[in-house]
């Protein structure tokens, strides 16, 4: 395994957990409601768009950009990872994940009167359903959308770089439909499609965020697992790319 991938993964995941969820820790409601500095969810949606974005320019030439244990299934189930390197991408997507957010705790914690209220619903940006879902949504609901989406994120970034796809804009497209992703679930489960992402925070909030973290990997690998093999058929992706990373660059082998 080559370990510049694995710190690629590591960095970026900590990079995509940072910006992200500390947008919504630091910057969503920002002196409280109706406070026009406040970024509120739109903010936040577009901050994890433009980590990925960044992050995939930044790293995508070493690793791929993955930054997601569901994207390095997904890719793999279309023939576009290969399944040898899975343990290592996963692993150090998940430590990076945890090192972003122990970095967004060590800084909260700089502001007087700093608590986690574990009962609060995205509660340091942690993902929920029911009591836990920001619009009180349900178990289903959740799965639903975090399948969906998932599926939907991986038909994009195998799409966008694709061989035939414009050389050089993956990034973009990638980073713009995650932010789109957001917009659509930030309601209902504070959006994941990332188990990463959503492991990094529960572990800092505990109670019911981790008793229902299962979902946040059952349902993006589900979905994950669909795009993948959705777009390996519609793109008709044959063995000559297998074993390629590809999400940061067109095609890094």
């Amino acid at each position: 395994m080559n370990t510049k991938k694995l710190a690629a993964e590591f960095l970026g995941t900590m990079w995509l957990v940072f910006g992200g969820c500390g947008s919504a820790v630091f910057a969503a409601n920002f002196g409280g409601d109706g406070n026009p500095l406040g970024i509120g969810f739109l903010g936040v949606a577009l901050a994890f768009g433009l980590t990925v974005l960044t992050g995939a320019y930044a790293f995508g030439h070493i690793s791929g950009g993955h930054f997601n244990p569901a994207v390095s299934i997904g890719l793999m189930v279309g023939k576009r990872f290969p399944a040898s390197e899975l343990p290592g991408y996963i692993i150090a997507q998940v430590l990076g994940g945890a090192f972003g957010a122990f970095v967004i705790f060590m800084i909260a914690n700089g502001q007087a009167g700093f608590n986690i209220d574990p009962a609060a619903a995205g509660a340091f940006a942690t993902n929920g359903f029911g009591d836990l879902s920001p619009g009180g949504y349900s178990m289903m609901s959740a799965f639903i959308v975090e399948v969906v989406l998932t599926a939907v994120f991986l038909i994009i970034i195998m799409g966008s770089t694709h061989h035939r796809a414009p050389v050089g804009f993956a990034p973009i497209a990638i980073g713009l439909g995650l932010t789109l992703i957001h917009l659509i679930s930030i309601p209902i489960t504070n959006t994941s499609v990332n188990p990463a992402r959503s492991t990094a925070v529960a572990l800092f909030v505990g109670g019911g965020s981790l008793s229902q973290l299962w979902l946040f990997w059952v349902a993006p690998i589900v979905g994950a697992a669909l795009g993948g093999g959705i777009y390996a058929w519609l793109g008709h992706e044959g063995p000559d790319i297998v074993g390629d990373v590809v999400v940061g660059e067109d095609r890094v082998k």
